[in-house]
């Protein structure tokens, strides 16, 4: 049997990554890892969170939350309170983000749904079911009076499928 070609999902040792290129791939998604566990951090644990990156050319990356006024001011002064005006832009900005969280939960439920309807229809039009998922559109006018007369008495149009 060959060996691996690939390194796979390994554990990366924390040393300098030597090549450049591979080292410029690495920061573009650990950068996107450190984002998502700090908006992770502030959807479960409400809190206010700053964090600044430079990548290796030089380019500054930030993430704050709720805004860098909000943060910076903390950082300065922890112990006074934030202005009227900062504090209703976190306000603000806490919402914001409550409601995109509550829209990409809706999203997701619907692609869940979507997904699963789409199985169902596969699996149906496999065993022959799928007359009942016909557009009306598609038959004339004596099969929709056959199907509605059909619909009337379920008994008689299982004995003529058998």
């Amino acid at each position: 049997m060959e060996g691996k070609k690939t390194r796979g999902r390994q554990k990366i040792p924390m040393k300098k990554i030597e090549s450049e290129d591979d080292r410029y791939a690495t920061f573009s998604k650990r950068r996107l890892g450190l984002y998502k566990k700090a908006s992770e951090l502030v959807k479960l644990c409400h809190v206010d969170i700053g964090i600044v990156l430079f990548s290796p050319t030089g380019k500054p990356f930030s993430f704050f939350h709720p805004t860098p006024e909000a943060i910076i001011d903390r950082f300065f002064n922890p112990n006074t309170q934030l202005s009227e005006s900062t504090r209703l832009v976190a306000a603000n900005a806490r919402n914001k983000v409550n409601q995109l969280n509550n829209k990409r939960e809706v999203f997701d439920n619907i692609k869940e749904i979507t997904s699963a309807h789409a199985l169902l229809l596969d699996k149906m039009k496999e065993s022959g079911q799928e007359y009942w998922w016909e557009s009306i559109e598609q038959f004339n006018a004596d099969e929709i009076v056959n199907a509605s007369v059909e619909g009337d008495n379920p008994p008689a149009r299982i004995q003529a499928r058998e």
